[in-house]
């Protein structure tokens, strides 16, 4: 790199990595959801893939001596949730139904928010929480993809 020139990370997440208790228990949970997870795992990883970004499960003791942080904060809050954006109300209520039938805990029950979107919030067996949510002004196309305004 030149001297004064600005280095930039590219305006791309690739991959969303879960700690979670038991990477088996968690994979089952996710392909019950429906999620498609690739051959190229191992029983210590699974990988999933998703619109545009590859979700993985990862040991969360493993996950935290890997980032370098103590692995001290289980079944707390993370301050992270993570979103599927659906194309309607009636969507989401579907999706909501459908994790708690693949296990998930319900955190919020879909209503309508301030804001003029729709969502619920349920938590996998981890309790990482997912919001599951339409929001009319970012829209999704047929892969699940949201187009920014």
């Amino acid at each position: 790199m030149a001297r004064g020139e600005v280095l930039t990370l590219p305006s791309a997440v690739s991959l969303v990595t879960l700690g979670v208790r038991d990477v088996q228990a968690s994979a089952a949970f996710y392909e019950r959801l429906g999620f498609e997870r690739s051959p190229n795992a191992e029983p210590a990883i699974a990988f999933f893939r998703t619109a545009g970004t590859v979700l993985a499960l990862f040991g969360e003791d493993a996950l935290a001596d890997d980032a370098g942080v103590p692995s001290d904060r289980a079944g707390s809050f993370r301050g992270v949730t993570l979103a599927i954006n659906l194309p309607s109300r009636e969507a989401v209520d579907d999706a909501y139904a459908h994790a708690l039938g693949a296990g998930a805990a319900p955190l919020v029950a879909p209503e309508e928010v301030f804001w003029g979107g729709y969502r619920g919030y349920v938590a996998d067996p981890d309790g990482h929480a997912w919001e599951l949510c339409h929001n009319p002004f970012f829209p999704v196309d047929e892969r699940g993809v949201v187009t920014l305004p």
